[in-house]
């Protein structure tokens, strides 16, 4: 009954949809009529007022403006003023319906549009709303999603795509948005094909897909043209790390003194070669040769280093430094930076948007934006700390470069001036991308590294200290110098050696990939784009195909090392970097007009339907085995076995569904509760509300202790990686 409600509702453009292309449907709008210039204005009573629906604001002569979030709108509304009417779309208003693939493969790949579920009423508004306005104008945000939203919106509205009915914010402040609304521009077909592509694509894989691992592997899996490969990442670098053989080596350091001078030296050649301590007997010798001879200074070296001004963030960069100096996911990223794009309210300023959009891999400034940091620079900092010429920074060669960098929207807007009014998470990141802006465009800091190296008995040793000279955007942003002010010595002078230190330590196999580092490799291989990263990686979670361990690092379950295993075995021609990359680069040549989407689409399925009805004959299963824990159900008697879940791995009864017995799987960090010091903590996982899917700490004697914590307090995160670390080697001194 819903999915004929949707229908009906979606009837008032039925021809729109079954058109073979975005610019064959516009094509053939514009033969019509042009809508988006002519309204029809609403009918007036005897009174002089306008029938509206009740619901429905009044637009009579007014302009309409469509965004996508309700609080972008209320933003954008306190700024146009009341000659404007703005209302929001909430996301997409049409999309492919969640029940079937609903692509029509025989008729060329033809997409069936629906209306999302909920959206009637919505819609109606809109509609109605148009009617009345003197113009309407669609501003959704600015890149191909947003473009589809758009397009579709021209589409329920009977707006030709083609007139002058779209707007695009790249930021949503007063100069923002007024220049947006006098300058419309057309919708850009090549971009909603591109988006369309992308869909169609995900949705002939997910839909295809996805049946066969069910019948395979497991019910209820799901597998994604970008997901798996991303998955594939992971599980590669999961086998390099039970692959790895660590090697034994050894470090050798001399405490050495001269009058009130104190150094510490290590061993880096013999005989004026570098060269391994393999072993304890081999470091012996070394400590024995070094405590016979004699430490001589053989030089004192400055150099003074130039350290350039990190480049404004892009939306990679962004999501891993909030996440390494904020703990934050790229999701929660994300969600914070689309708060700050869409506007805070600022005593004086009003609704002010404070960043540039946050979904781009640009790391281009406006020549305005420029100009702006350099007078915020020499007014707060003085000239020195001004470049003579503005810093210009070039993005990847696979970057589209269609939106600036991410920056403040206003260069005078510090975020201790206005951290009153945000939210602590919005203060975090709007810091970050203020600084980050800023320091792009002051001067170069200087490094001054001082190198001591030292002879004794054939063995060269050395020592360097790093003093910052003149920080330059380190005034802004951190430099992460680490200072060693070492105090210089004449060559030919002897040290006194006062202790020889030799260590034993272990090579140590790759580190899992944290949220921030998978992105940083999908971005370098040319994987997803800016708006898909967070979402990419949240799905792998979502899906319980990898978990995240204590330090946040991504591992696959079993249940994605299975997923993988059979992609893998047969799906490698689709499901590889080099694949997922092309089809990147073929999206962005739609982007560009250059390909036809439907051409794209069906080079592809040429070679998966072949694929995949051969899989689904002749594949060999490879089902889950049960995990059981050795333990039985305290409620049935029946043994209990490891399940997996939206939360992750959990323990339930084998008898289920009669039985329901469930627990979860307590894995202690082994550190005392600060608050009650009897229990320990365990890393816990947020079920509800907004929090969902983030991990906490928790003391192990709730309720009776209520210790609870985001992440754990710097001491306690210490003793964690102490308790962690795998050097177990051994330390000796003479």
């Amino acid at each position: 009954m819903a999915e004929k409600k949707t229908k009906s509702a979606d009837s008032t453009d039925k021809s729109a949809v079954k058109k073979t292309s975005a610019k064959a449907e516009t094509a053939k709008k514009t033969a019509v009529k042009k809508t988006a210039a002519k309204k029809v204005p609403a009918k007036k009573t005897s009174a002089g007022k306008s029938t509206v629906k009740r619901g429905v604001p009044n637009c009579s002569g007014k302009t309409l403006v469509i965004v996508e979030s309700p609080a972008k709108a209320k933003t954008i509304s306190k700024i146009l003023g009341s000659k404007y009417e703005v209302l929001a779309s909430v996301g997409h208003v049409r999309d492919l319906p969640r029940t079937r693939m609903a692509i029509d493969v025989e008729n060329n790949f033809e997409p069936d549009y629906v209306l999302v579920r909920g959206k009637g009423d919505l819609i109606k508004t809109l509609k109605e709303a148009s009617k009345q306005a003197s113009k309407t104008l669609l501003a959704s945000d600015p890149d191909r999603e947003g473009e589809a939203i758009a397009w579709h919106l021209a589409t329920l509205l009977d707006i030709d795509p083609e007139s002058k009915c779209r707007i695009r914010m790249h930021e949503i402040t007063k100069n923002g948005a007024e220049k947006a609304v006098s300058s419309p521009d057309n919708i850009n077909l090549d971009l909603v094909n591109a988006q369309q592509a992308r869909r169609v694509l995900d949705r002939l894989v997910g839909y295809e897909l996805s049946p066969l691992l069910w019948r395979k592997v497991k019910r209820g899996l799901s597998a994604g043209r970008v997901q798996s490969v991303a998955l594939r990442i992971v599980c590669e670098r999961e086998e390099e790390i039970e692959n790895f053989q660590k090697e034994e080596y050894w470090n050798i350091e001399v405490e050495a003194s001269a009058d009130s001078r104190k150094y510490k030296l290590k061993v880096v050649k013999y005989q004026g070669k570098e060269f391994k301590i393999p072993n304890k007997t081999e470091a012996d010798k070394v400590k024995a040769a070094l405590k016979a001879g004699q430490l001589t200074v053989k030089s004192f070296d400055t150099k003074e280093n130039m350290r350039k001004a990190p480049a404004p963030y892009k939306t990679s960069t962004l999501q891993q430094d909030v996440s390494s100096r904020c703990g934050f996911e790229p999701i929660r990223t994300m969600r914070i930076a689309q708060s700050l794009y869409e506007g805070v309210e600022l005593p004086g300023r009003g609704a002010t948007g404070l960043i540039t959009y946050m979904r781009t891999d640009s790391l281009r400034l406006a020549p305005e934006a420029i100009s702006a940091a350099r007078n915020f620079i020499e007014k707060a900092y003085g000239k020195a700390f001004l470049p003579a010429k503005a810093n210009l920074y070039q993005p990847d060669e696979r970057a589209q470069d269609a939106h600036e960098a991410i920056r403040a929207t206003d260069a005078s807007i510090t975020p201790d001036s206005i951290k009153e009014y945000l939210t602590p998470e919005q203060y975090s990141v709007y810091n970050l991308i203020w600084k980050r802006y800023i320091a792009s465009q002051m001067s170069d800091a200087r490094i001054t590294k001082n190198t001591i190296t030292c002879a004794d008995n054939g063995y060269t040793l050395q020592q360097s200290g790093n003093v910052v000279a003149f920080e330059g955007w380190g005034r802004v942003y951190p430099l992460s110098v680490a200072a060693v002010d070492l105090q210089y010595a004449k060559e030919g002078e002897i040290l006194s050696v006062d202790k020889i230190l030799a260590e034993q330590k272990f090579t140590q196999p790759p580190a899992h990939y944290s949220e921030a580092g998978l992105i940083k490799i999908l971005e370098e291989k040319g994987i997803g784009r800016p708006s898909t990263y967070a979402t990419i990686v949240e799905t792998l979670s979502a899906r319980n195909y990898v978990e995240h361990g204590e330090d946040k690092k991504l591992a696959p379950t079993k249940l994605g090392r299975t997923v993988n295993a059979f992609l893998l075995k047969y799906f490698s021609g689709i499901d590889n970097v080099g694949f997922t990359a092309d089809m990147e680069n073929s999206l962005d040549k739609i982007d560009d007009g250059a390909l036809e989407w439907r051409q794209l689409v069906g080079t592809f399925w040429k070679d998966f339907k072949p694929l995949l009805d051969d899989v689904a004959k002749n594949g060999e299963p490879m089902h889950l085995e049960p995990e059981y824990t050795g333990e039985n159900c305290p409620q049935c008697g029946k043994p209990l076995l490891k399940r997996s879940g939206r939360f992750g791995e959990f323990i339930a009864c084998s008898g289920y569904p009669e039985c329901k017995y469930t627990a979860a799987i307590i894995k202690t960090t082994g550190i005392k509760c600060p608050k009650c010091g009897e229990g320990e903590l365990v890393r816990r996982r947020a079920k509800n509300g907004k929090a969902a899917g983030r991990f906490f700490y928790a003391c192990t004697r709730y309720p009776d202790c209520d210790y609870v914590a985001w992440k754990l307090p710097q001491e306690l995160a210490a003793k964690l990686a102490k308790k962690k670390e795998t050097e177990d080697g051994d330390v000796s001194d003479m």
